[in-house]
């Protein structure tokens, strides 16, 4: 919890998505980007992957996960929702170029 805490004490209006990138049998892989700005009004978008394999009950066995921070100017913003659920009608990460 102490993670969470931190991060999301440092990760303002935060807009998430992820994509299905691979699964097969008990594995599955999704890649993902997020924007955020911090408290200082720098925006960034993180992005990376995130692989999960679960065991025969289907709990989540082994997690592996990587991310990366990429400054980004306001005016680069591609996850302009409001607060909130990602609209069903906003492009993927395929069709954004990312």
């Amino acid at each position: 919890m102490k993670f969470l805490r931190v991060k999301w004490g440092k990760e303002f209006e935060y807009r998430l998505i992820k994509e299905l990138w691979v699964f097969e049998g008990n594995r599955i892989g999704v890649r993902y980007a997020y924007e955020w700005h911090d408290n200082r009004g720098s925006w960034f978008r993180s992005y990376g992957n995130k692989n999960w394999e679960f065991d025969e009950l289907g709990l989540i066995k082994n997690r592996y996960a990587c991310i990366n921070d990429l400054p980004i100017n306001e005016s680069e913003r591609k996850f302009l929702w409001s607060q909130g659920r990602r609209p069903d009608d906003h492009p993927c990460l395929s069709d954004l170029g990312l």
